[in-house]
């Protein structure tokens, strides 16, 4: 299996209102190949987003190594991107900011073609009207300015957008997240498509676990900066080892018409400035042993291609940490 993208002890850090440092990431190890979706899923706050940033180089990272098929992946700095990362593309949570109110679609699709110059001038337009066709949207719409589409189709169309780059990796930060149900499911299945007919890899970040478990091949569920499990979608939702992943798990509403209410995760994430010691999610664990409150667990393989960091699983594998 060909890993494009390689994410390795990453660390992000920033400072707060107060001037705190804050570890946004601490520490988190990711892998992406080619034509496979991985999901990232967790809370509001516990750093999906800004880990996606520093896949892509926007947000400069403190430790770790992150490489794009072999590249270093260095912060961006007001210089054009290198050839050698154009192949790797973020979409943002939001297309309405994303794509300038003012200017036609089409002409907007054309300036991507031609800042990468990798289309001949003369054959600009006929790749943009691909790019619309390859999002599913109509043909003919290229005049069409951004206020005229539906939140679904502006996704559509950033998505096409990344596309001219014909990159091999998409970092896809909550992407579905401002869509209603149709329009994600629409979406949802877009991108297994292309995944698999173009064979690009995807880091999904989501804060629902229930679409991950429908489009995602894997999941890595993260905690207040670091990852607590990963592994196989399906592994992972039926077998959930982390405590928090069973939280994440318990606190999806299901639609079956029988009145069950989700189970609330009890208490507040921490502050990311001042985390609790031990494991970060102890101050909330239904299963909490004092060993928790003092001592941090490693992320360990439990078992082949599952990953889990927590001392009540210790016992199901070996305790070399996952890389």
């Amino acid at each position: 299996m060909a890993l494009l993208l390689e994410m390795r002890d990453v660390e992000v850090a920033y400072r707060d209102r107060r001037h705190r440092p804050v570890r946004a990431v601490a520490g988190v190890s990711l892998t992406i190949a080619r034509g496979r979706i991985v999901g990232l899923v967790g809370e509001s706050g516990c750093g999906k987003s800004t880990l996606a940033r520093a896949a892509v180089g926007l947000a400069d990272a403190a430790g770790g190594v992150v490489t794009f098929d072999g590249h270093p992946v260095t912060p961006l700095r007001g210089r054009a991107r290198p050839a050698t990362l154009t192949g790797l593309q973020l979409v943002f949570q939001d297309p309405g900011s994303s794509l300038n109110p003012r200017r036609s679609i089409g002409s907007q699709l054309a300036d991507a073609l031609d800042i990468l110059g990798n289309v001949p001038r003369g054959e600009r337009p006929a790749r943009v009207a691909e790019l619309i066709e390859l999002v599913g949207l109509p043909a003919g719409i290229e005049g069409r300015y951004p206020h005229q589409f539906s939140g679904g189709q502006r996704q559509r169309l950033a998505i096409a957008r990344a596309l001219a780059a014909d990159p091999s990796v998409l970092v896809l930060d909550e992407p579905l997240s401002s869509l209603d149900a149709s329009a994600q499911a629409q979406a949802a299945a877009l991108l297994v498509r292309l995944s698999r007919e173009l064979e690009i890899g995807m880091l999904l970040i989501s804060h629902d676990l229930g679409l991950v478990k429908e489009i995602a091949d894997e999941v890595a569920v993260m905690y207040l900066g670091k990852i607590v499990e990963r592994g196989a979608t399906g592994d992972v939702w039926e077998r959930p080892e982390h405590p928090y992943t069973r939280a994440l798990i318990g606190a999806l509403p299901l639609a079956d018409g029988n009145g069950r209410l989700p189970e609330s995760l009890a208490g507040e994430v921490p502050d990311p400035a001042n985390p609790p010691p031990g494991c970060r999610f102890h101050t909330r664990c239904p299963v909490v042993i004092d060993r928790c409150r003092t001592d941090e667990p490693a992320l360990t393989t439990i078992a082949p291609a599952r990953h889990a960091a927590c001392w009540l699983t210790e016992t199901k594998g070996s305790h070399a940490a996952a890389r």
